[in-house]
């Protein structure tokens, strides 16, 4: 058979248009940049690095993005971002330095200053206004700080207090204070900062105090960074707690206690003040070591340790209890790499959770069901990274908004 030109241009146009939807349709968007915070080396000074993924917004398989960069210290443990995802801010317990980096449209990350602490950091966090960087320090005594920030940069320190437990007695005021972790209520209002008493827990070492062992800091947030102790902090919180996370209606607060296996709830009561749900503690996995929270505000998600799991939970709207989401699979378990140290949900679209898998060099990663809270491990999970991932941090991917609720 004969074509004419004209026919052999539209076969050929035709053919061309085929392939380009074939390969359209194949074609893998980003939806997130994931920030992985590790050591470059095996050494306890090895130098820490921050490695950028970016996250397909099908599937939620990572694949390395940008450069990786130096972390502008040792040791890495925490990372932040401003809520505009302009800002990334990096806590390097190594060298005492808390490091500032721009995050660019296509996630590039640009060093641009630091901030030296008397003692280690341990975590970091922004409030939502972007007008101070929020440090806990301290590997013998816990100070919490709040440095004053400006178009992203760190300045001056506009208020550092004491972690303490001499309001609670006079005889624990010279009690050892170990953070752990640190979150700023999505309203700005207060800052909480976990913490245990290695006086009074000390496990395979000595102890001098009968004080309760985990306790949760509240501080409401005044004028110029001033921070207050809320009335009644510090509240207890089982044995050694070691993260905590509020849900995005600034109702509830939720501390992940390691040695209890528990997940611990509080409402937040007028004045910033907690209250104990009265159904609590909740049963996690061994050794909880991180926890996030969807940005709907509708399930939980703790990383544990000792299990290499990832435990999911529902929140009641209403009273903020968390009950365990039952995979359609009919197992609880959802497996991660070795050593979950870190975990988020991605912010742009909510739909992916990450850990950051310390002793498996890796990041394994979770499709989250929006309609029941159950999670299944992405393509090709776990995903290697640089030496023992110690934190996660992600800004959506262009001008992807980002989900929420307001019950």
């Amino acid at each position: 058979m004969k074509f004419s030109k004209l026919s052999q241009l539209f076969l050929v146009s035709s053919v061309g248009l085929l392939v380009a939807s074939l390969l359209t349709s194949c074609e893998i968007v980003t939806i997130d940049y994931l920030f992985v915070a590790s050591s470059s080396g095996s050494g306890t000074a090895s130098a820490g690095q921050i490695q950028t993924y970016d996250v397909d917004s099908e599937s939620g398989a990572i694949r390395p993005g940008q450069p990786t960069v130096a972390s502008g210290g040792s040791s890495p443990v925490s990372m932040t971002v401003t809520s505009d995802f302009a800002n990334l801010y990096v806590a390097n317990q190594g060298n005492n330095s808390v490091v500032h980096f721009a995050v660019s449209g296509s996630g590039v990350l640009s060093q641009k200053d630091t901030v030296t602490t008397a003692t280690p950091p341990v975590a970091v966090a922004t409030n939502p206004a972007k007008t101070y960087l929020f440090v806990v320090s301290g590997t013998s005594s816990a100070t919490l700080s709040a440095y004053s920030l400006s178009s992203g940069t760190i300045g001056s320190a506009a208020a550092t207090v004491p972690l303490t437990l001499g309001s609670v007695s006079s005889s624990f005021a010279a009690d050892t204070i170990i953070p752990t972790g640190i979150n700023v209520l999505t309203n700005g209002d207060a800052v909480y900062v976990t913490a245990y008493d290695q006086s009074a827990y000390n496990p395979g070492g000595p102890v001098s105090s009968t004080a309760n062992p985990g306790w949760v800091f509240g501080f409401t947030i005044g004028s110029g960074g001033a921070l207050t102790p809320a009335s009644g902090s510090p509240w207890k919180a089982g044995i050694k707690p070691t993260a905590l996370t509020s849900d995005p209606t600034n109702r509830f607060v939720y501390v992940t206690d390691f040695a209890s296996n528990e997940l611990i709830g509080y409402t937040v009561q007028s004045g910033s003040v907690l209250d104990f749900m009265v159904n609590g503690p909740f049963k996690t996995g061994n050794e909880p070591s991180a926890i996030a929270i969807d940005p709907r505000g509708l399930y939980i998600y703790v990383s544990n340790a000792l299990d290499s799991s990832v435990t999911s939970f529902v929140i009641s709207l209403s009273t903020g209890t968390p009950s365990a989401a039952v995979n359609t699979t009919g197992s609880s378990i959802n497996a991660t790499d070795t050593q979950p140290e870190a975990i988020l949900v991605d912010p742009a679209i909510g739909r992916f959770v990450y850990t950051a898998n310390h002793l498996g060099n890796s990041v394994s990663g979770f499709v989250l069901n929006a309609t029941t809270g159950t999670i299944k491990p992405t393509l090709s999970t776990p995903y290697p990274t640089g030496d023992a991932p110690t934190a996660l941090a992600s800004v959506p991917h262009g001008n992807h908004s980002t989900e929420s609720v307001t019950p």
